[in-house]
């Protein structure tokens, strides 16, 4: 085996060892970069290419859009906003059979796109939602699946932070365009996940909510609207041209603040405990993109992608057959992995094959965010799928049999998305965002 080969059996062998044991990701990526990049270089060369590859892997402006984000999530979740959007839920599901579970899907898309994650969409929806479902007669495992489910389609719809590190990685694709491009995906996913609800639920029997009146219903669609501005602002803005991905992120921080105070639901002495989780969680992702860095840099100095590249090139030409691989990989790999990560390590790995059979950059990310974000509500380590257990109060091994159900709408929408580009690039072309 040539020397290509060796590397990358000790950088991925190394790592995967590392995890097994319990070391940190961010940790395990550094030691496998470091150890791996020996095999091409002597002591002093690596330890410095390494160290100056996690320096350069955080010097980007752009990298600031996703710790607003995050500001501008942690604010939201303290700040008053989820019982309006799901009023604004309950509204648009109420009239079908299972209607807390179809309130239950279209909150965590709203509040998952307005806070930009999935883990606190399914906390704050699960520990709304489920006391209503359980005392309307709900099969508490059923209605944990539909919140552990449905709490991805946050993380598609914009704004969040898989667009911002996938940009970064595939070498400068348009944020913009990239956000744009998650809301046909995303409202694939919940009209599938929608039509799996309502056909358990009229199986079920279960009841439908008291209609809202007219004026009800005006009221509640004018106490969102402000919420749901943020995300036009935004994302309009970004697309419009008017402002960068990080000064949206900055508007989106003044934004949310504003709003919460105006809900009087965010006091001063919040802002300490805010601001801590924001750095606590922004460091974390720092240091993964940091040391990811480096290991991009590994992979490309011992050319592994062009190997894999070839490698798969090798097996089929048939693009559809590759595609099918790529995404097996993704999926397997997030049933283990959290979407940072993943998202970091394996963008540089099938990102030149993606360009090699012709894939839009855009719409590979889409592909690739998809796949991920499926895996946060897959065992054995899915965030979400614990966190949905952990509020419900039912446990993963009753959960599952539902959920797997609802695995089905979510790999339909991922096929779908993969095999029909348009999906993901009619929009970004209609605003001129893509050719």
């Amino acid at each position: 085996m040539d020397v290509t080969v060796w590397t990358a059996i000790i950088l991925f062998g190394l790592f995967f060892l590392l995890l097994f044991i319990g070391v940190p990701i961010a940790v395990s990526i550094a030691i496998a970069s470091f150890v791996s990049i020996l095999m091409l270089l002597p002591m002093a060369p690596s330890l410095l290419a390494v160290s100056q590859q996690i320096i350069t892997g955080l010097d980007s402006t752009v990298l600031l859009a996703l710790v607003f984000f995050m500001l501008a999530g942690s604010i939201m979740n303290n700040g008053g906003i989820a019982d309006r959007l799901i009023n604004l839920a309950k509204l648009i599901g109420g009239r079908m059979s299972g209607s807390l579970a179809h309130t239950n899907i279209i909150g965590n898309t709203l509040f998952g796109a307005i806070s930009g994650s999935a883990i606190a969409a399914a906390a704050t929806m699960g520990r709304i939602m489920h006391p209503q479902e359980k005392k309307a007669g709900y099969d508490p495992s059923y209605a944990a699946a539909v919140n552990i489910a449905s709490a991805p389609t946050g993380l598609i719809i914009p704004p969040s932070g898989m667009p911002i590190i996938y940009s970064l990685l595939s070498g400068g694709t348009s944020i913009g365009a990239l956000f744009i491009a998650g809301y046909l995906p995303g409202i694939l996913m919940i009209l599938l996940l929608m039509i799996v609800a309502y056909i358990l639920a009229k199986k079920a029997n279960y009841p439908v909510v008291k209609p809202v009146s007219g004026g009800e219903s005006i009221k509640v669609m004018m106490q969102a609207i402000p919420s749901l501005l943020l995300i036009i602002i935004v994302i309009g803005g970004i697309a419009g041209g008017i402002f960068t991905a990080t000064e949206g992120a900055a508007v989106a921080v003044l934004y949310a603040a504003l709003l919460s105070l105006l809900y009087r639901q965010l006091k001063i002495a919040d802002i300490p405990k805010i601001l801590k989780e924001t750095i606590i969680y922004s460091g974390i992702i720092m240091l993964l993109i940091g040391t990811s860095t480096a290991m991009s840099w590994v992979l490309a100095y011992a050319g592994i992608p062009q190997a894999i590249t070839s490698s798969l090139l090798s097996i089929t030409d048939n693009t559809i057959i590759l595609l099918l691989i790529m995404l097996f990989i993704l999926l397997v790999v997030g049933t283990f992995m959290d979407i940072a990560p993943a998202l970091l390590i394996f963008t540089p790995i099938f990102f030149p094959v993606a360009t090699q059979m012709g894939i839009d950059p855009v719409h590979f990310g889409m592909i690739m965010a998809i796949a991920l974000a499926i895996g946060v509500t897959t065992p054995p380590i899915g965030t979400v799928l614990f966190i949905g257990s952990s509020v419900s109060g039912v446990k993963i091994e009753k959960i599952i049999p539902k959920l797997i159900i609802f695995y089905i709408p979510l790999i339909i929408a991922l096929l779908l998305v993969a095999f029909i580009p348009e999906i993901s690039l009619f929009l970004p072309r209609l605003f001129g965002l893509v050719d």
